[in-house]
């Protein structure tokens, strides 16, 4: 995908390839992504729901919200003074942050969150040192992310381009920003690991995963495609799916530093 947000109207499928490693890597692609996820209204009511789920778990404690790997997603406008930030300077993004050195004081954030960006960390025992350290005595990372079930694995392997390795280390394969990813590494992290991510992140307590959206984001081709669907699809679809949850492409993950 090469436009931009002056000629996204009708944008090409993503190709395939070196190219489209490229091409995903390039700002321009986060800017025309951003276009479209204004103007197709299912996605955006699909997105509207994962922030709305952040929303109503940040923690009562004082601090700034961060979010992570912003990209062209609209938080700031459901969740009003969140921080935005990606790891390049975009349209839009309030900073610019490496996330394995988050710019905040100790215990100086309310809340760090992130829809589709931890599992594109290349360092992400870092990340996690880092919100052991930014985030306030009972503040929260909460996040939305791949998430391996009976069904989404068939989906991730067979139609999806990012890699999704549940045997891999904490590491990822090499690439850029978004290239490089491992769709399972926050599952790997969080259940197969459990006990080594207890051990090095004492402070930090799991409050909750749930596997989510079986179908709905699959639907309409999520952020690369974004079919045109009518937005009010969407919650006939979710009312649909939410019974499967259990089979979810993603899980909705809460976690709280605990002192």
């Amino acid at each position: 995908m090469r436009s931009t947000i002056a000629d996204a109207r009708d944008e090409p499928a993503e190709p395939t390839g070196a190219r489209r490693n490229q091409d995903l890597d390039s700002p321009e692609t986060t800017i025309a992504r951003a276009a479209l996820l204004r103007r197709r209204a299912y996605l955006r009511r699909l997105y509207a729901r994962w922030y709305r789920w952040i929303a109503a778990r940040l923690p009562p404690v004082e601090g700034e919200v961060l979010e992570i790997g912003s990209g062209g997603g609209f938080i700031a406008e459901a969740i009003p003074g969140t921080i935005t930030s990606d790891v390049s300077p975009l349209p839009g993004i309030d900073r610019v942050v490496d996330a394995r050195r988050i710019p905040f004081a100790d215990g100086g954030l309310r809340a760090v969150v992130a829809t589709n960006a931890i599992h594109h960390l290349p360092d992400v025992a870092a990340f996690l040192e880092e919100c052991s350290r930014c985030l306030a005595v009972g503040g929260r990372l909460v996040a939305i992310e791949p998430w391996p079930t009976a069904w989404s694995r068939i989906v991730y392997r067979r139609l999806h381009h990012e890699p999704f390795d549940e045997a891999r280390d904490w590491t990822l394969p090499p690439g850029g920003p978004l290239t490089a990813a491992n769709g399972a590494l926050p599952w790997i992290v969080l259940v197969r690991d459990r006990a080594e991510f207890l051990r090095r992140f004492p402070r930090l307590r799991i409050v909750a995963i749930e596997p989510t959206m079986p179908v709905s984001y699959l639907a309409c081709g999520g952020i690369g495609r974004a079919w045109r669907l009518p937005g009010w699809s969407f919650d006939l679809i979710r009312s649909l799916e939410a019974p499967f949850d259990r089979l979810g492409l993603f899980a909705r993950i809460v976690l709280e530093r605990t002192r």
